[in-house]
Order: C-alpha cells, then sequence, then structure tokens
C-alpha cells in the first residue's frame, strides 16, 4: 500500500516541473522580443521627427545668421555705395561744368570734391588751359550723370564708372552739342568723405 501510493505521487512531480520549467524559460524571450519590437516601432516613428526637428534648427540657425549678421552687413553695403555713387556722380558734374561767367566759383566748387594728386592737376590744368580758352570762346558746359555703378568698393577706396551727357556751347556755336562721355572715377575716403582721387575717361 505504501509504495502503490507514492508511486503515483513521485510520478507526477516530474511532470509538474517539465511543465513549469519552459514556461519559466519562455516567458522572459517573448518579454524581451515584445520590448524590442516597441522599441523599434518607437525608433521608427521618431525618427522623421527627430529628422524634422533637425531640419527646422538648422534653418532657424541660418535665419538667424541671415538677419542678424548678413543682412545688416549687406544694408551697409548697400548704404557705402550709394555714398560712393553720389560722391562720384556729384564730383563729375561739378568737374566738368563750368561757365564763362562763372570760372572760379565753379572751379572752386570741383575742387571741394578733389583730393591728392588729380586735385593738384585739376588745379593747374583748370588755371593755364581750360580758364583762358573758356573766357576766350565763351565756352560753357554742363554734365548731367546718366546712369553710374560702383566696380570696386573697399572700406577706404572704390571705383565707379560714371556715364554722363555733357551739353557745351560756345561763342561761335550757341547751339548747344549734346555728347555722351564715360569715366572712371577712383575714390578715396578722407575724413569720412569720398573725394575723386583719380578721373580717367574711358573709349
Amino acid at each position: 500500500m505504501t509504495v502503490d501510493q507514492e508511486s503515483p505521487v513521485h510520478s507526477a512531480e516530474p511532470r509538474q516541473d517539465s511543465t513549469e520549467t519552459p514556461r519559466g524559460r519562455k516567458e522572459p524571450t517573448r518579454f524581451v522580443s515584445v520590448i524590442v519590437r516597441w522599441a523599434r516601432r518607437c525608433l521608427a516613428a521618431w525618427r522623421p521627427i527627430v529628422l524634422t526637428a533637425a531640419v527646422v534648427a538648422a534653418l532657424g540657425l541660418a535665419a538667424g545668421v541671415y538677419f542678424f549678421q548678413y543682412r545688416p552687413d549687406q544694408r551697409v553695403d548697400d548704404a557705402v555705395a550709394r555714398q560712393a555713387i553720389r560722391a562720384a556722380s556729384d564730383g563729375a558734374v561739378a568737374t566738368l561744368s563750368y561757365s564763362p561767367e562763372h570760372l572760379d566759383r565753379d572751379f572752386a566748387k570741383a575742387k571741394t570734391h578733389l583730393t591728392g594728386d588729380f586735385l593738384a592737376y585739376y588745379s593747374k590744368f583748370t588755371e593755364q588751359v581750360v580758364a583762358p580758352t573758356a573766357r576766350d570762346k565763351h565756352i560753357a558746359t554742363t554734365a548731367k550723370v546718366v546712369r553710374a555703378a560702383v566696380s570696386e568698393l573697399h572700406p577706404d577706396s572704390a571705383v565707379v564708372l560714371v556715364f554722363l551727357d555733357q551739353t557745351t556751347t560756345t561763342k561761335d556755336k550757341p547751339e548747344p552739342l549734346v555728347t555722351a562721355s564715360s569715366v572712371r572715377v577712383t575714390l578715396t575716403k578722407v575724413n569720412g568723405s569720398w573725394l575723386i582721387a583719380k578721373f580717367d575717361p574711358l573709349l
């Protein structure tokens, strides 16, 4: 009787162990696989979001650099270019315009736009050549800028191409004669003002 009662007990215990052991091994494996699949789905879902955020951040940085650094520099450059064009245009008009009745005044006005060797040359040339001829032949000439553009621009120098129409009258030919001309004006900044250092006619 003792043997018959113990036999079923001993035979049942190994079956219970065999069913629990596989379950105990499979549950962690299933759990890990679920976690891995979840992590992959999260990574797949967040990848475009992270990429989009990175692109937006890059664009924001580029926009900030453009508006806060590049644009102010560009505005400054544009302003300086306009100043150079204005100085070259006003100087060219003053240099090429005079009337026999007001030669001294016209030449003095032109000299305020000039500097360096060109100022010295202009003073000598107008005194020795232009003034006697203008008085003798009663020559009057007026220049008008048609267009002008910056060719070179540096902190203390600039080159501006100036295109003009010149209207000239003389005692022998009182009918106005209009001629087109162009000059390459080299500017130098002196005490904060753009002055003409070279004045080269273009063919």
